[in-house]
């Protein structure tokens, strides 16, 4: 890749040479998506398009959105935001009686840019109705088969770490993993209703080496154990399920029916990153409400903003069937599979 006289910076991505070392990782990126929507439409799903606009882009405290106003005929605005995921519409769909859905939904998420982000990106999700959340991973192991395939490896390799897609993945659990990797006891300061003692969890921290600031809450602590400690420990070899999380880590997720403390959330990890979240679906709106408002409690404190609650999606949880549901990081499944080391080189049109 040429860059410009007197830069060090790369050669914009429409320049003919850049285009043509990118291209390979372009054709496998339509191969792969052609490969998983055909494994989806043979296991009875049918493929959905939702809008982009919504009146909440999402109730988590740090994702950032992108904002715009709505005008009518008349002149009268209101506020609607890029969505940072297809999930409030896809669940108003499962209310409306479809049973088996995905999309391929290009969605939008501020702050976000590095060699695994990128403001503007594409997530496949999939919902099963009347389904267990352990459907989703075998769904996600066959995925990543498919991928593979019509990238025609037999690696998953990003920066020297590299697993087999073929090959069953690991079913590690949240609170053995941070035993393992930090030496953190993470249920000591969780207790029987899910509830969590910040000074358990920060002093645990503290000793396996982990930075606390004096104004991070539990989440905050949880999140960088993870990120520092395990994370980069996941997926290697053979791909990893990282299941039976937290209930104060899983907003949109019913709690385990054999453990009040855990809900039912799987993330999926090759070669260290992070590929798929799913989780067992809430159904019950006054505690998906209560979970939104605290959310964006902590997110105005924090950042000084809150996103509306969509009340449409609430009134739809109320009449949609049990369900289980993921979302799965496109360009970085398509990185991994083709050996692509930053998202900007999946993508056809990066955001300049």
């Amino acid at each position: 890749m040429k860059a410009p006289a007197g830069t060090d910076a790369p050669s914009p991505w429409w320049r003919a040479d850049r285009h043509a070392d990118r291209r390979p990782f372009l054709a496998a990126r339509g191969r792969i998506r052609r490969a998983i929507g055909g494994f989806l439409e043979v296991q009875g799903f049918t493929e959905v398009e939702t809008a982009a606009l919504q009146i909440s882009p999402g109730n988590e405290t740090h994702l950032h959105a992108f904002a715009t106003e709505l005008i009518d005929p008349a002149g009268e605005q209101s506020r609607r935001f890029l969505h940072t995921s297809p999930e409030f519409a896809a669940k108003k769909l499962l209310a409306a009686g479809e049973t088996r859905i995905f999309t391929f939904a290009r969605v939008w998420r501020n702050r976000e840019r590095g060699p695994l982000h990128h403001p503007e990106f594409t997530l496949l999700e999939w919902y099963r109705a009347r389904a267990p959340y352990e459907a989703l991973m075998a769904d996600c192991a066959a995925i990543l088969a498919r991928a593979a395939e019509a990238a025609q490896t037999s690696r998953l390799v990003w920066r020297g770490r590299s697993a087999d897609p073929f090959a069953e993945p690991e079913r590690l659990g949240v609170a053995e993993a941070f035993d393992r990797y930090a030496g953190v006891d993470l249920m000591a300061g969780i207790d029987s209703e899910g509830r969590t003692e910040r000074g358990v969890l920060a002093a645990a921290a503290g000793r396996a080496g982990v930075r606390v600031a004096e104004d991070d809450v539990w989440a905050d602590i949880f999140s960088r154990v993870l990120t520092e400690k395990i994370e980069p420990n996941l997926g290697l070899g053979r791909p990893t399920l990282l299941c039976d999380y937290p209930a104060a880590q899983a907003g949109l997720a019913r709690r385990s029916p054999g453990d009040a403390r855990l809900a039912e959330r799987f993330e999926l990890y090759a070669c260290g990153v992070e590929l798929a979240n799913a989780f067992g679906e809430l159904t019950d709106p006054a505690e998906q409400r209560r979970r939104f408002v605290a959310e964006m409690d902590e997110k105005e404190r924090i950042h000084g903003e809150r996103h509306p609650i969509d009340e449409d999606f609430l009134a739809a949880l109320a009449e949609m069937p049990p369900a289980s549901g993921a979302a799965l990081g496109f360009d970085r499944l398509v990185m991994l599979a083709a050996g692509a080391t930053r998202i900007e080189d999946v993508l056809w049109t990066p955001v300049t």
